[in-house]
């Protein structure tokens, strides 16, 4: 096992939010009073465990397929991808508003491109979100040559979806590479011939659980 890299245990994209939230809560904390200023509170405490952002430890297995994101397995299915129009294993995770927000690479390769679609703010949960809703997707080619599609879809209350890498990057297993705001769902399209790891159901978690894996050629 690897230890994760450096980061802020609270989200940068969220530092903004929880600034306005606090200022509020004590703005009606001085000028009226406590039990006035309490929901004010509530929701400050909501934004700042919305926002945060736990350092993870990434398996040392190179084989493997990290979670992109916190929350629940939603889709374990054999498909077309839409990006590289391929047959393809997606697995989808969605997050709820009371997961981590931060996505990370769910392997280590070099972005080949970078897809953006605006679109609806349907529920995540719902499969026709991947391809309906605003997402943003990355074609990620691993150094052994394969192809990894990476999709950030927005939710219901997620209307931000932010990605802070391009084409011609590299990025590392578990590397955070961008934040979707309030509820929303990452698909991972993978060859037909992976060995899928986690069921429909599964609760997950970025970078320390294992998706899938890669067979050898």
């Amino acid at each position: 096992m690897t230890p994760n890299y450096p980061h802020p245990i609270l989200a940068r994209e969220g530092w903004p939010h929880i600034a306005v939230a606090l200022l509020v809560a004590v703005f009606v904390l001085v000028l009226v009073n406590w039990q006035w200023s309490m929901p004010f509170w509530l929701l400050a405490l909501f934004v700042i465990q919305f926002f945060r952002d736990p350092a993870r430890t990434i398996p040392s297995q190179e084989n493997a397929v990290l979670s992109p994101a916190d929350g629940r397995v939603v889709a374990v299915e054999q498909t077309e991808d839409p990006y590289l129009k391929r047959e393809a294993i997606k697995i989808s995770v969605f997050m709820n508003v009371f997961n981590v927000h931060s996505n990370r690479s769910p392997v280590t390769g070099k972005i080949c491109e970078k897809w953006y679609f605006p679109g609806n703010f349907l529920n995540a949960s719902l499969p026709k979100a991947s391809l309906e809703n605003e997402r943003n997707a990355l074609w990620i080619k691993t150094k052994q040559g394969i192809d990894v599609t990476c999709v950030q879809i927005a939710g219901l209350v997620a209307k931000r979806i932010i990605c802070h890498v391009q084409p011609g990057d590299e990025l590392s297993a578990g590397q955070r590479f961008g934040f979707i705001r309030f509820g929303s769902r990452v698909d991972v399209y993978l060859p037909t011939n992976i060995k899928a790891c986690v069921n429909i159901g599964d609760k997950v978690y970025a970078t320390t659980t294992i998706l899938a894996e890669f067979r050898s050629a």
